[in-house]
């Protein structure tokens, strides 16, 4: 199949001058020119049969009236020539001179289409009616010889007349022979033409398509990747000249994308550092008041205080979060494939946080097993670290949240599933958005900022792998899938 692509593209370099519609309407118009021409060249074979067919018809209607006629003629030639033996009257030797004219003139006529006829029958035949016509032009005083002349003479008209008619059957017997060969031969050419038209245009159609899904599936995969936020590889696309244009303009999507997703790094660096510096001094100030450095505080002073250093640390936290975020997406672009056991990562992702999930009674267990996949090993334990955090964050205390790895199908899935009020239905289609937050909060639990799952969908879409919410009926199930080949 390659070779046949390099053919084509080797073989049509100009093709690559033209549009990708006018590729396709060429290659349309030329399978349509190529089966049209089998097709007329058929028609017109059809019409040769046919007119041959009605010749080799036409012939036999033809020579089958002449020996029909040439049989009549001879039995009135001899009731004639036997009447006027009778009778001696000339008016029935006149009718035998009609009769043998007319018979001259049907044996030409087969003459003249039974060309492989030894012509020694059609001499007999002629010689035999003009010794009948000596013997009645014979004196009648002569009547017993006379009568033994025309007797000779009309007995060798018949036997002629059964050989003749035996060559016309045979004649018209082996033109019909030779139509079916004909025929035969036509239907074996016109199908070797027709199925060459439709391995050719069959082949054209699949070297131009072939050709022509190369760019196609570049553009694909370009966008892909733009979707992906991998700004890292130029786009390139070969073939028709509209396509290339458009991987052209691909590209300078990909440079304004990379320079607006730099700036947007540089932004956030900067404005995260700019105000890291005045809530640094605005949490050491609430330290200070609470402390009571500038003096005793009242109740209602201290209130404030309390107010202060809560809503400044849940800033602080905000802004680390966003900056978690933005490293995530940035890291995401940058993996470090190797082989890697995903049970023991996971038990290493429990072990990091057992007093976490201690702290709240809770029971979290790793389940089952898989073949070891290539795979980022601390980018894919951050996101079973966040998943695991979601998991103890929202499972009420004494409960239980299991990791079940599982491969089918090339396809490595891991499955975290808790206890917890689970996902409310008008928040799964935006749970892995950056910074949404759900209805379904913990009681009493500070709410989060909604990067930790966006994080995980970022590492796992790298990874060129899928996030899911499957449904369950108590708690959350998410199914992580890693292909095997990627």
């Amino acid at each position: 199949m390659r070779r046949l692509t390099l053919a084509v593209a080797g073989a049509c370099p100009m093709f690559i001058k033209l549009s990708f519609r006018q590729l396709l309407l060429g290659v349309f118009l030329l399978i349509a020119l190529l089966l049209s021409a089998t097709s007329i060249q058929a028609l017109f074979t059809l019409d040769r049969l046919a007119a041959e067919s009605r010749e080799v018809g036409q012939h036999a209607v033809v020579l089958t009236a002449n020996v029909q006629r040439l049989a009549e003629r001879s039995v009135a030639m001899e009731r004639s020539a036997r009447q006027f033996l009778v009778l001696d009257d000339p008016a029935f030797r006149d009718r035998y001179a009609a009769a043998w004219r007319d018979g001259e003139d049907a044996l030409s006529a087969l003459s003249a289409g039974l060309p492989s006829v030894p012509k020694a029958s059609f001499t007999a035949w002629r010689d035999q009616g003009e010794q009948a016509w000596h013997a009645l032009q014979a004196p009648n005083t002569k009547r017993a010889q006379r009568q033994h002349m025309l007797n000779t003479a009309l007995a060798g008209l018949s036997p002629i007349n059964e050989e003749l008619a035996d060559e016309v059957k045979r004649e018209v017997d082996q033109r019909n022979q030779r139509i079916l060969l004909g025929l035969e031969h036509r239907r074996s050419v016109l199908a070797g033409q027709l199925l060459a038209s439709i391995s050719l245009a069959a082949a054209l159609a699949l070297g131009c398509g072939m050709w022509l899904a190369r760019p196609l599936a570049q553009i694909e995969g370009a966008i892909d990747r733009l979707g992906g936020n991998r700004y890292d590889q130029p786009i390139e696309v070969e073939g028709p000249d509209d396509l290339r244009r458009l991987g052209q303009q691909l590209n300078w999507l990909r440079q304004r994308l990379a320079s607006l997703e730099a700036d947007k790094s540089r932004f956030l660096r900067h404005i995260s550092h700019e105000l890291k510096t005045p809530l640094a001094a605005l949490v050491e100030g609430v330290a200070l008041l609470e402390d009571e450095v500038a003096g005793t505080l009242t109740p209602n002073q201290r209130e404030v205080a309390g107010i202060l250093r809560q809503n400044t640390a849940s800033l602080q936290n905000q802004i680390e979060d966003l900056l978690r975020y933005n490293t995530a997406t940035f890291a995401a672009q940058h993996l470090q494939r190797q082989s890697t056991d995903i049970a023991a990562l996971l038990r290493d992702t429990v072990d990091a946080q057992r007093l976490q999930w201690q702290a709240r009674g809770l029971d979290v267990a790793v389940e089952g097993g898989a073949p070891p996949i290539s795979v980022d090993p601390g980018k894919l334990a951050i996101a079973t670290s966040n998943l695991l955090t979601n998991a103890v964050r929202y499972s009420p205390e004494g409960g239980t949240v299991r990791f079940i790895i599982g491969e089918q199908a090339g396809t490595l899935a891991i499955d975290c599933i808790d206890q917890g009020p689970g996902v409310a239905p008008e928040d799964a289609a935006h749970i892995f958005e950056p910074f949404y937050q759900g209805t379904r909060q913990p009681p009493g639990a500070r709410r989060g900022n909604g990067v930790g799952l966006s994080i995980v969908l970022e590492y796992i879409s790298a990874h060129s792998g899928s996030l899911q919410l499957l449904p369950a009926s108590t708690g959350a199930h998410f199914r992580i899938e890693l292909p095997y080949e990627y």
